[in-house]
């Protein structure tokens, strides 16, 4: 016996059919409508990784369905370990809490015995990144110390925060791969803090400070040619700092095992800015924001605003930041044991 199938029930399966479709996509459209999103910075105000996260906040809202409001929270501690563990632990899933992160805090967890455990950074949702930036060590106006052949012989005060901050982790790496006679001293909230410190001669200089941060923080030191770059740390060497002849960290280090662990500390330069959404968040939620993070650092109403604020924009999206952590996680156990060993502070070697 042949069944007929009316052709009104035919065009209301079809109908069904395509509304299950539609639907998703409205949902997501839909989900921030109304909604606010809180952007955790883990930095203190006004450093660099702060005034990056609020120039993007800014922004934001206009590249998402909706329009949500974006609400900047600053929360510093521990090198942004603080914002990462409350991020992974007890902010939202459904993609109403994002963060700006250090990118030492998503290395950390493999070269920092104190952060295993906290969170696992290969599985945040990476949403992109800002930059791709050299990082420095430059002595301020008062220091006697002006290159880094000096400080190679010269006690030089570096300020720096505590370990698991870039100040820390890269002053620390650079003295022990390189014998430099760096004193650190740890203790400083963020880079605003210690270069105030340096304007007051409490400390000659900073390490591990991202350049642009730096030309962004005392772009004035550099106009009066006051301060010195006196080494830079990228994962290839930065074309302007080359210009000025800076030299790189790897310039000074001898031994080989020594090369490929400074290598892979600096390797999270790739994403100098990262920006990262809690495990967990559904994947229609993870699209718009990655898609919103990307159209945002391509934006050229965005890219003049980070002009004349002098915030260097070199963007890598949420999938490219992805695959460099899983690739970071896959680096060999020698090599990870001596990177370890490089960026410990004396305390935490004994």
């Amino acid at each position: 016996m042949r069944l007929s199938i009316g052709s009104g029930f035919l065009a209301g399966a079809l109908g069904m059919a395509a509304a299950s479709l539609v639907a998703p996509a409205a949902h997501a459209a839909d989900f921030y409508a109304g909604k606010t999103i809180t952007f955790i910075i883990g930095s203190d105000a006004a450093g660099g990784y702060d005034v990056y996260a609020r120039a993007i906040a800014r922004h934001l809202p206009n590249f998402i369905p909706g329009h949500p409001n974006i609400v900047p929270q600053n929360m510093p501690g521990a090198g942004s370990a603080k914002a990462a563990a409350f991020l992974y632990r007890l902010a939202p899933k459904d993609g109403t809490s994002i963060g700006a992160l250090f990118p030492g805090v998503i290395i950390d967890p493999l070269l920092q015995k104190k952060a295993a455990g906290q969170y696992d950074a290969t599985k945040f949702i990476y949403l992109g990144t800002a930059d791709s930036d050299a990082r420095i060590c430059a002595t301020g106006p008062k220091s006697k110390v002006t290159t880094f052949k000096e400080a190679m012989t010269e006690k030089t005060v570096v300020g720096a925060t505590q370990g698991g901050g870039s100040t820390s982790d890269y002053a620390f790496m650079i003295k022990n791969s390189t014998g430099a006679q760096l004193n650190v001293v740890n203790g400083y909230a963020g880079s605003a803090t210690i270069l105030v410190a340096i304007e007051r001669g409490e400390a000659d200089g900073i390490c591990g400070i991202d350049w642009s941060s730096f030309k962004t923080q005392r772009p004035q030191w550099l106009a009066d040619k006051t301060a010195h770059v006196i080494l830079q740390a990228a994962t290839k060497p930065d074309a302007e700092l080359d210009g000025l002849n800076v030299p790189h960290v790897q310039d000074f280090v001898k031994n080989d095992l020594d090369k490929q662990a400074v290598s892979l500390v600096i390797s999270q330069q790739a994403f100098s800015r990262p920006y990262v959404a809690p495990p967990g968040v559904p994947a229609e939620q993870t699209k718009i924001l990655r898609d919103a993070f990307t159209a945002v650092l391509h934006d050229p109403q965005f890219l003049a605003d980070a002009k004349n604020a002098r915030l260097s924009i070199n963007p890598g999206s949420g999938d490219e930041v992805q695959q460099a952590v899983t690739k970071l996680y896959a680096a060999s156990g020698d090599v990870v044991q001596r990177a370890r060993e490089l960026i410990a502070s004396p305390a935490e070697q004994r």
